[in-house]
Formats: C-alpha cells, sequence, structure tokens
C-alpha cells in the first residue's frame, strides 16, 4: 500500500467537516456578518452524538440502517478518490464510474429512508433530491466522460495525471468541462442557487428535506455524509479541472490551495446569486449537458479544439 497516499486520502474523513465550515464563514463575511465558526460543523456533529435517537412510527429497517448505509458509502467515495494524484490501495480501486454508482447509492438510499417514515415533508424533500438528480447525475456522468477521453481511461489517478500543468487548459473541451464540474459541485452539495443551506422551511427545502426525521448520531452520520460529499466533488474538481502540479507533495499544497479557492467561490455564488425555481434547475443543467456533448464530439472526432 502506498502509505503516504492513503493517509492523505483519509484526512478527507477529517476534514470533510472543515469545507461546509469553511463556506459558511466566508459568505458570512462577505455579507457583513461575523458568523460562525469554519469549525462548527465539528461543534454541531459533537454535539448530536451526545444526543438520544428517534424513531418515527411505523419506520422500519430502512430507517434505521440508512444513517450508516449512507456514511458507508461517502466513507467508499473518499477511499476511491485520488489526492494529489495517488490513492491507497483499499481494495475499492479509483474508478470513475464506480465512484458515480457509490454516490447514487448514497443519494437513493436517502430517499428510500424518507418514504420509508412516510412524513410529507421529508417526502417532499427527497422528491425534489432526486429530481434535481436525474440530470445532475447525467451531467457528471459526461463530464467524467470528457476526461476519460483525455486519460484514454477512468481511472481517477490516470485522469488527475492528464489533468496536470497548463496542457490542458489549451483545449476548448477542458474548459467546457470545468464550467459544467461546476454546476455538479452546486448541486451535489447542495448550494445556491441550486438549493438554500440555510433555509429551514420544509416548503423550500431540498437536500435537508429528507433529515427530518433523524435525530442524535443518526444525524450526525448524515451530516457528515453532507460534509463528505463536499469533500469528494471538490477534491475531484481539482484533480480533474483545476490546474495542479504532477507532483505528491506539491500537490497536497496545491490540493489544499484550490480547496480554499473553492469555498471562496462557491460563498461569492451564494452571496451574489439567489435560489432559483426547482423546475429551472433541469433546464440549466441541461444546457450545461449540450455543452459538454459538444466537447465530447470534438475531443473524439479528434478535433484539437
Amino acid at each position: 500500500m502506498n502509505l503516504p497516499a492513503a493517509l492523505a486520502q483519509l484526512v478527507g474523513v477529517v476534514a470533510a467537516p472543515l469545507l461546509p465550515g469553511l463556506i459558511q464563514s466566508l459568505k458570512a463575511r462577505l455579507q457583513g456578518r461575523r458568523g460562525p465558526s469554519p469549525l462548527q460543523p465539528y461543534r454541531t456533529l459533537r454535539r448530536l452524538w451526545r444526543r438520544s435517537r428517534v424513531q418515527p412510527a411505523g419506520a422500519g429497517a430502512v430507517y434505521r440502517l440508512a444513517p450508516a448505509v449512507v456514511a458507508a458509502c461517502m466513507l467508499i467515495a473518499v477511499a476511491i478518490v485520488p489526492v494529489a494524484g495517488r490513492g491507497g490501495s483499499f481494495g475499492l480501486g479509483h474508478d470513475a464510474l464506480t465512484l458515480l454508482g457509490v454516490l447514487a447509492l448514497s443519494r437513493f438510499v436517502t430517499a428510500a429512508a424518507a418514504w420509508e417514515t412516510g412524513n410529507g415533508f421529508a417526502l417532499m424533500g427527497a422528491a425534489r433530491e432526486l429530481t434535481v438528480a436525474v440530470s445532475v447525475e447525467a451531467l457528471l456522468l459526461l463530464t467524467l466522460l470528457l476526461a476519460a477521453l483525455a486519460g484514454h481511461g477512468t481511472d481517477l489517478r490516470l485522469l488527475s495525471a492528464t489533468g496536470a500543468g497548463w496542457a490542458p487548459w489549451r483545449s476548448l473541451a477542458h474548459w467546457s468541462g470545468l464550467l459544467a464540474f461546476g454546476l455538479v459541485v452546486l448541486a451535489e452539495t447542495g448550494r445556491q442557487p441550486i438549493d438554500n443551506p440555510d433555509t429551514h422551511l420544509e416548503l423550500t427545502m431540498i437536500h435537508e428535506g429528507p433529515l427530518l426525521e433523524y435525530a442524535g448520531p443518526d444525524l450526525a452520520l448524515l451530516q457528515w455524509a453532507a460534509a463528505a460529499r463536499h469533500w469528494v466533488v471538490m477534491v475531484l474538481g481539482a484533480e480533474l479541472f483545476l490546474p495542479h502540479p504532477a507532483g505528491f507533495l506539491i500537490g497536497l499544497v496545491a490540493l489544499a490551495g484550490l480547496l480554499a479557492a473553492q469555498c471562496t467561490a462557491l460563498a461569492v455564488i451564494e452571496t451574489a446569486q439567489a435560489k432559483m425555481r426547482l423546475l429551472r434547475v433541469p433546464v440549466l443543467v441541461g444546457f450545461a449537458g449540450v455543452v459538454v456533448l459538444a466537447a465530447i464530439f470534438i475531443r473524439a472526432a479528434g478535433v484539437s479544439a
């Protein structure tokens, strides 16, 4: 096993809550507020872990097992995504399509648990999340396919090496993939204009809706999984579509800077943009999908664009 690379990947298990905490802190500063500390998600997780669980009447095994299954899926996702172009040998591989399947399974289990509770607002949130996910997962698949055409494979370590340096930036297809993946990051992390992470109104929330019936350690696992999704998609974006060096040690330093830059960009976008209507999200994602499809056809045809 490549021990340094494995340890770097496992850092994501601990560091994941720092990303949404940093976004919230930066957004508050941009809006002229003091805001929470970037470490606030850790305090929230600690508080939730000390509280007791709840179980709605009529909920069964799916509801009880969902938090553990979702957290396990995100642990696998963290282990799949390489860090600074390298990854430890956890027996899971580093295939991009495997990662896509794990993320989809996590979302399905969350929605299934919401269906089992029968809570109207949880069902509403799950339905909205799946509505967005249908188009966003297709867009993620297209962006990964675009990167795979450049790297001639779906191994994420290979794709990270292909995207290293400044050479890919001379390609119009790479710019198309970057813009599309930026939209994927907004959707997967539940950020504006796709979703509003600050709302607690049952009629408007999307990602928070399926979690309404959970409390205590179960809710802590689900909130950690949401933070881990931030880590996975933002590290993936940095490795595939943002400029980064090829070396491992210098790549770690560059990755930290790229993650901070992405957090800043998300905070700026949330400050400048209001949440859009739900039915307009597939239209926006569909437009990005058309752009990526055009880039795929150009790259597959061998045109240097």
